[in-house]
């Protein structure tokens, strides 16, 4: 009886043994399969530079039209300024500047030439956050007429679709667009359906500032 209990308890304790030998391997970490650290680096060294926006260099700045100003490690001077009915800004220690006829880059030259007499070597950056100067308007039969920013290339079939298309009273053979040449008014024809059918593609024509879309 006594040979019996000691078998059945050698046999247990190896099984114990057994279970706990194996429960330690599982807990050993695997070089090869374990999980890569998940931690991030807060270096802003180690973080690509923001770069930015995109600005079109032959853009020419107008009226009502919004300007980023950044000046390097000068926030009291750096803001977001808007372009006068007179084509100026305002800015602190240079006050109006001319701003409207002149590229980004040629503000941005002018507005550094001016801070030097404040500031040691000024770094000038000058982004077009809001084009307002440039604007092609789109009337009669639309779902959304109206004035619609102008943007680089613009078509009269891209300027349609910014107006939501047509309502079911528009008569889609006879639009045409209105332009100031010279100071003097000419209408360009631009027949829709001709157009799509690729029959006269030359009447879709690249928009310039002041072009009138008419939807009869």
């Amino acid at each position: 009886m006594n040979r019996t209990v000691l078998f059945f308890a050698t046999a247990i304790f190896l099984a114990s043994a057994g279970s706990f030998q194996a429960a330690a391997q599982n807990q050993k970490p695997d070089k090869q399969n374990s999980p890569v650290s998940t931690t991030r680096n807060n270096d802003s060294s180690g973080e690509q530079a923001k770069s930015p926006a995109a600005t079109d260099t032959a853009y020419l700045i107008g009226p009502e039209d919004v300007l980023d100003i950044n000046v390097w490690k000068e926030p009291d001077v750096s803001r977001l300024v808007p372009v006068r009915p007179d084509g100026k800004i305002s800015l602190p220690l240079v006050n109006d500047v001319q701003a409207a006829g002149s590229t980004p880059q040629q503000l941005a030259a002018t507005v550094t030439e001016k801070l030097r007499k404040f500031l040691t070597d000024p770094q000038v950056t000058v982004i077009v956050a809001a084009i307002n100067s440039q604007r092609v308007y789109v009337v009669g039969e639309v779902l959304r007429a109206g004035a619609f920013p102008l943007i680089p290339g613009m078509t009269v079939l891209q300027a349609l679709s910014s107006a939501g298309g047509f309502t079911t009273f528009a008569v889609v053979k006879k639009i045409h667009v209105m332009r100031v040449v010279n100071g003097k008014h000419t209408e360009l024809p631009f027949n829709y359906r001709e157009v799509l059918r690729g029959d006269n593609p030359n009447q879709n024509i690249t928009l310039v500032p002041g072009d009138t879309v008419v939807v009869p």
